[in-house]
């Protein structure tokens, strides 16, 4: 099923997020493993991967959901989709009926994407990689925090 695909690619991002930031905080392994002449910053390509997480899951909901987008504008239109379940409460019925034990808000996931969505473009293009450290980390926690209870959503 494509829902399972893209929720598989989701996790793939995370991961590979999550391993681009322990490869930028250890610069023994960019030095022994890498062979790199001076430690480098990859906090940028954390944030670029923590949001493709997030909008792989939110196109797994989606397709879970019987809506398929693509492009032009493939990213506005999933967002849109996503953000649609919110307002008409589809989405909070579900987290609340699934996640009563967390709590877990839908608004709450749709400002993640949001934010994530705008970060994406802002610290990838106009940013020096150094000054990433605190938005890739709070990308890394929205990504995980958004993969978990999508993931959940989507058999």
């Amino acid at each position: 099923m494509a829902s399972t695909l893209y929720l598989e690619r989701a996790e793939n991002e995370l991961e590979l997020a999550k391993v681009i930031f322990r490869l930028t905080d250890d610069k023994r392994i960019q030095e022994e493993v890498f062979h790199l002449r001076q430690p480098l910053t990859f906090f940028s390509a954390v944030i670029a991967h923590s949001y493709y997480s997030i909008f792989y899951a939110a196109k797994a909901y989606s397709l879970r959901k019987g809506v398929r987008t693509a492009p032009p504008e493939e990213h506005r239109k999933t967002y849109e989709a996503f953000r649609s379940w919110v307002e008409d409460g589809s989405l909070d019925v579900e987290l609340l009926r699934m996640y009563e034990r967390v709590m877990v808000r839908a608004d709450t996931l749709l400002e993640i994407f949001s934010a994530e969505r705008k970060k994406r473009g802002e610290y990838t293009y106009q940013r020096m990689p150094q000054a990433n450290r605190l938005p890739a980390e709070e990308s890394l926690t929205h990504a995980r925090t958004f993969f978990k209870h999508i993931f959940n959503l989507v058999p």
